[in-house]
């Protein structure tokens, strides 16, 4: 009998027709055995791919097997427990930010952080609730879902809160899934590079305006007083309006218990800052904020007592997940994908900043899909849309954070605390939860060290800044965004319609060639100019470089070029002239000619005849003078050479070829040789 075939024979794989393999291949015992391995080849390479782009969308396959436990799990865990400790108060609080019962805030921190350990390729980020992204989902909230909407009928002073707040989280969870949706789609297109229209200066200046509008959504729980918020042009302005014009009615015991946190948790993160060497973990004050208020409203009964507003129920507990509202995404598809952009490069920049810092690569592509993943996934918990807090990202760090590991340690905090100990928390005031929101913001509000930085090193940069700032403040977080992405891209177009010009010397006895207008030391090269501008050369700006290198070359090209041609005219009318002359000429010295055969006639006949002079050479005298332009004094081109540097060209379109050709046929026109260097390959 004979060996039974191999399950990768290709001639028992359903997939290959008989009559293919016999015009392929003879019925040979060698042809057969390198069909074969062919097939075994191509199976392999393709389980190969399979295996890495399974590793790639789904890294904790890759990084948990090879994790060393002893090197990194204690710091991971003792990471993970503090960072859960801060995630708690920022979690209810940033969920009063969202528009939503503060409950909602420990599931975002707690399903989408599991989701992030999965997919996620940064190790030291905590993905989580974060402020300013829940103030913009707090702006569609509470705009979708207003508090006037859901006024008791009969009794218009008091509000449904349950109802009202049922719809807002309603609102919250279809946003974050359309917020998903558009993360994982830009992700798998590779759309990564969208964030880098988000300059620096353009975040920090919106984060920065964001922190102000957080601050003044959070007055109200701590002025004890209730206002109506929405989101449109100049909100802000009128938030502030209501707010003064609620001040008679302001909550004493209320403003006191805001106050006296925030002095609290202001002093002791200072010391946390000021001993960060000396202490293992920061002392986690805000949690202890939370406990003391909690025990003493309890105890003391602020909410009957003093009417000061509590957080109230809080179920134990998790919820079976829901499919969120699609009915709702035409409503908030803007805001989603303006949502999307702003977490993508809060997170982004953090991820590449500890990725650095740390020596480890990072996919910026998959941190998109991971996010989106991770707000999907929380959608059908209603979650709130998430993203990446410093402030908790540092202290994962700090504390001895090495992977993903410290994320799940720190869900699991959040975890316990929805199972068991959310419900001890109902008696904890809303104004311990806005102190807490208004702490965390001191980092961003240290933003405002920008201005006079920026107006030291580049004006240009200020101007985004302080046009983003204003345009976020007043025109609230959606269209401030949009407002200052296109003044951004403006600024891009004018700094390279108006760059820096320069004609470059060389530093003596080197290869090194510096603008010589800054450089002392940089001296031209005899008879020869080096031109180079600080930009590329495209449309917009190419007209602009021709005239540049005209004016910085210190010539006028078009005056040379029309001596020239002027001269070139003259020459040709002195040789029309010297033809007229020498026909002439040639005339009359043949009349001459025949008067002197005449004449020396009349002598044979009449000896004493006198006779007739020969031409004279003053006509050909006069056109050799005249020809002889006076171009020694004259203007004439004080170089030889024109060397156009083109490194900083990263490419040229067919207006930018019209303008070089152009600025080849003038200076050769004026005797100049033009020459290209640091041209790019195609």
């Amino acid at each position: 009998m004979g060996h039974p075939p191999s399950p990768g024979d290709p001639r028992k794989n359903p997939i290959f027709n008989e009559a293919e393999l016999e015009e392929i291949a003879p019925r040979s015992r060698d042809s057969r055995f390198h069909l074969l391995d062919g097939v075994r080849s191509k199976f392999r390479c393709s389980g190969t791919i399979a295996k890495s782009l399974l590793l790639k969308l789904i890294p904790i396959l890759y990084w948990l097997p090879r994790y060393p436990v002893k090197e990194w799990l204690l710091g991971d865990i003792v990471s993970g427990l503090s960072v859960g400790i801060i995630q708690l108060p920022q979690g209810l609080a940033y969920a009063l930010l969202a528009g939503v019962p503060p409950v909602f805030g420990l599931y975002s921190s707690f399903y989408p952080v599991v989701v992030y350990t999965i997919f996620g390729t940064s190790r030291h980020i905590s993905p989580g609730t974060f402020a300013v992204i829940s103030v913009m989902v707090g702006s569609v909230t509470e705009s979708l879902a207003p508090s006037d909407n859901f006024l008791i009928p009969g009794n218009e002073s008091m509000t449904d809160t349950v109802a009202r707040d049922a719809a807002r989280v309603q609102v919250a969870s279809a946003l974050t899934l359309l917020v998903g949706i558009f993360q994982i789609l830009l992700g798998l297109v590779q759309f990564g590079f969208v964030v880098t229209y988000l300059s620096e200066p353009l975040v920090r200046g919106y984060t920065s305006a964001a922190a102000v509008h957080v601050t003044l959504s959070q007055l109200k729980s701590i002025l004890g007083v209730e206002i109506s918020q929405r989101s449109y042009p100049l909100s802000l302005i009128y938030t502030f309006i209501g707010l003064c014009s609620k001040l008679p009615q302001t909550n004493i015991a209320s403003l006191l218990t805001g106050v006296i946190a925030i002095i609290v948790m202001f002093t002791v993160k200072f010391l946390n800052e000021k001993y960060n060497s000396k202490i293992r973990m920061p002392i986690p004050i805000e949690l202890i904020t939370l406990i003391v208020a909690t025990g003493i409203s309890y105890g003391v009964n602020l909410k009957r007592v003093y009417g000061v507003d509590i957080v109230g129920n809080i179920p134990t507990g998790l919820k079976a997940p829901i499919i969120p509202s699609t009915d709702l995404f035409a409503s908030v598809v803007g805001n989603a994908f303006a949502i999307a952009v702003v977490v993508y490069a809060f997170t982004i920049s953090l991820v590449k900043m500890f990725a650095v810092k740390h020596g480890y690569n990072v996919d910026s592509n998959q941190e998109l899909i991971a996010l989106g993943l991770s707000n999907s996934f929380g959608s059908f918990f209603q979650c709130f849309t998430i993203g990446t807090a410093m402030s908790r990202s540092l202290v994962q760090e700090s504390t001895g954070g090495n992977s993903q590991v410290a994320g799940a340690v720190s869900s699991l905090v959040i975890l316990i605390i929805i199972l068991k100990a959310g419900e001890l928390f109902e008696s904890l005031p809303k104004a311990i939860l806005a102190s807490v929101v208004v702490v965390n913001l001191k980092g961003i509000y240290k933003q405002f060290k920008d201005i006079p930085a920026l107006w030291r090193s580049n004006k240009m940069d200020l101007a985004v800044w302080l046009v983003t700032f204003l345009a976020t403040i007043l025109l609230n977080l959606d269209l401030g965004l949009a407002v200052s992405v296109a003044f951004s891209l403006v600024a891009v177009i004018f700094r390279t319609q108006w760059p820096r010009y320069s004609i470059l010397g060389q530093v003596s006895g080197t290869d090194i060639y510096r603008d010589v207008t800054q450089y002392q030391q940089a001296l031209e090269i005899p008879g020869v100019k080096i031109f180079r501008s600080s930009c590329t050369l495209y449309f917009a700006n190419a007209e602009l470089y021709a005239n540049a290198v005209k004016k910085q070359c210190g010539i006028d090209v078009d005056k040379l070029i029309e001596m020239k041609k002027k001269e070139a005219k003259k020459k040709k009318q002195l040789q029309e002239k010297a033809e007229r002359e020498a026909k002439k000429g040639l005339k009359e010295q043949k009349n001459a000619e025949d008067a002197n055969e005449k004449a020396h006639e009349l002598e044979y006949i009449y000896p004493h005849s006198p006779g007739v002079r020969e031409p004279e050479q003053a006509v050909i005298n006069e056109v050799v003078e005249e020809t002889a332009f006076n171009a020694a004094g004259s203007d004439q081109c004080p170089f030889h050479s024109l060397i156009l540097d083109l490194s900083t060209v990263s490419f040229v379109d067919t207006v930018s070829i019209k303008i070089l050709k152009n600025i080849f046929r003038d200076f050769q026109e004026i005797d100049v040789a033009v020459y290209l260097v640091g041209c790019h390959g195609m």
